[in-house]
């Protein structure tokens, strides 16, 4: 009887052990959450008023030319919005993403075009939107992954939120890449048209524009065939294009 009774303790104890256990985790776990949106949403709120110094893009990138061999280049130069070309403006949200001012931070029908593309054997493109690639470049690493892509939706929630589009609008057009070390509109046009990005004329902002997918290997002073056709397009819905 001695002994059943001992076992007896010793199950209860270890049943009242697993729930202590549990607990513990669980409040780890929602200790966890709980900072990381108290500091996540508390980046977003302070980046609404106060500008990026430097993104993961620039540090890669500078990483990337000291291995080569190369001196570490990031050119940049901020500029307000209210200073930089409504023909850029215009540009940015033509050429990259039309449904700006309509959509919440996600093209739905831009994602599906793209996904139907992508199944049908087509070049591979995405169906990110201006915010997404500012949430991006603003807060995240360079990659593809699954993770990354979860936080990234995330972060572009959070500035729809906090930011809004002219925000939103300004911040990209400071911190995309423009060139090799070049980052911004202000940046780019001074390096590429000896000018502010406040006079791009249409055509300008334009070409400015098509390189991004690629910007490091196109140059929008000796555009190829492709990226000429592409300013067209991008010139042409310029005059529909709505900016906030």
């Amino acid at each position: 009887m001695g002994i059943k009774r001992t076992r007896k303790r010793k199950i209860k104890r270890k049943n009242r052990f697993i729930p202590t256990i549990r607990n513990k985790y669980l409040r780890w776990i929602m200790r966890a959450v709980v900072y990381f949106l108290a500091i996540t949403i508390g980046c977003v709120i302070l980046l609404r008023f106060i500008n990026p110094p430097i993104t993961f893009l620039m540090i890669q990138r500078g990483v990337e030319r000291k291995s080569e061999g190369k001196d570490w280049k990031i050119t940049k130069k901020w500029v307000k919005y209210s200073e930089l070309s409504d023909n850029l403006k215009k540009a940015a949200v033509s050429g990259e993403d039309a449904r700006f001012m309509e959509h919440w931070g996600f093209d739905r029908k831009a994602i599906a075009d793209a996904y139907q593309r992508n199944k049908d054997g087509g070049k591979l493109r995405g169906g990110s939107t201006i915010s997404q690639q500012t949430a991006k470049n603003v807060f995240l690493w360079p990659g593809r992954s699954w993770i990354r892509k979860g936080f990234e939706t995330y972060f572009t929630a959070l500035i729809e939120l906090f930011w809004g589009k002219k925000r939103i609008l300004d911040v990209y057009l400071n911190v995309i890449e423009t060139g090799d070390g070049l980052y911004g509109a202000e940046a780019a046009t001074q390096h590429y048209y000896g000018k502010s990005a406040q006079s791009l004329t249409k055509r300008q902002a334009a070409l400015l524009i098509a390189v991004l997918p690629n910007p490091r290997r196109w140059s929008p002073v000796k555009p190829t065939a492709f990226i000429n056709r592409k300013a067209n397009l991008i010139v042409r819905y310029m005059g529909y294009s709505q900016v906030p």
